[in-house]
């Protein structure tokens, strides 16, 4: 990955030196102000997974805010499993947040795509103190991600297990006001059935339009209906394309969300091609969704 060749002090400084000029009315936000949409990138995409430099990153490109990592599995002796659950690194993501004028967006249990919530008695902890996590930082939405070991789909135990841990700690979920949005290859009507079945109106679908395109979905058909009241949040992605040059047809999204009164965040995921840096393509992207989402 681009992270991986370059320094934590040369990446900061070059994307300073890329960025100055074009972030410079570039951003339609003010920090504090608000508006129907409010664009982050998930940590793992802008080559900061779990690290709080994220939001110093984000403020770079443009961003309103990032949508945060939970941290890693523990692998020696000493370490912690899902780092952002310490508080005083839960302290700095907010003093970052802060001094910077960028949110933390969103919190994100991406590990359970390798220790899946549907089998692995470690994640029902996880997701019960990712709720705690996301109101300690001022956020609304956990993502729970469902792919690779995860993966749901032809999966009928895996799901009846996945609804009974949910119905679990949906109340948890509601006394904090935070909603857990399932991310996976499911279809809009398969989730609807996983929602209802957990009953709770914050347990909701976390929608990818590369992810339900990718999977043949009609994508502007399943946000209609699934409506407002049962998808929490969206990610923006192409799969190596830059926004916009790629299979997705964000007019129709961008009109289907208007139908169903859609506002709240749209988070930036992956859309970098292969052998392009991260900093070119998201300038791009960023630029892509002030114009199209403001």
């Amino acid at each position: 990955m681009f992270m991986a060749r370059v320094s934590r002090r040369r990446f900061l400084q070059g994307a300073a030196g890329l960025l100055g000029a074009a972030t410079v009315g570039n951003r339609q936000t003010t920090p504090g102000s608000r508006s129907r949409f409010s664009i982050g990138a998930c940590d793992w995409s802008i080559g900061m997974r779990a690290k709080v430099d994220a939001l110093s990153v984000a403020r770079q490109l443009g961003l309103d805010g990032v949508q945060v990592s939970m941290g890693n599995v523990a692998k020696s002796e000493g370490e912690t499993d899902l780092q952002l659950r310490q508080p005083h690194i839960q302290r700095a993501y907010r003093e970052a947040a802060a001094s910077g004028g960028v949110r933390v967006a969103g919190v994100a249990l991406d590990v359970m795509n390798q220790v899946p919530y549907k089998s692995d008695p470690r994640t029902e902890s996880w997701v019960s103190d990712s709720i705690e996590v996301a109101h300690a930082l001022g956020v609304r939405v956990v993502l729970l991600a469902f792919f690779e070991r995860g993966d749901l789909r032809n999966d009928a135990e895996g799901q009846a297990e996945v609804i009974r841990r949910l119905r679990r700690v949906a109340g948890k979920a509601e006394s904090r006001g935070v909603i857990l949005g399932i991310e996976s290859w499911l279809s809009a009507a398969d989730h609807m059935r996983i929602l209802d079945a957990v009953g709770s109106p914050h347990v909701q679908v976390y929608y990818d339009v590369a992810n339900a395109t990718q999977m043949g979905y009609d994508v502007a058909a399943e946000i209609r209906q699934l409506g407002r009241e049962r998808i929490c949040e969206f990610h923006a992605k192409e799969n190596g394309f830059l926004l916009g040059q790629g299979k997705i047809d964000f007019p129709s999204v961008r009109k289907a969300m208007d139908d169903i009164g859609y506002s709240g965040w749209i988070q930036i995921e992956g859309a970098i091609p292969k052998g392009q840096p991260m900093l070119d393509s998201y300038i791009h992207n960023v630029r892509f969704m002030r114009a199209h989402f403001s």
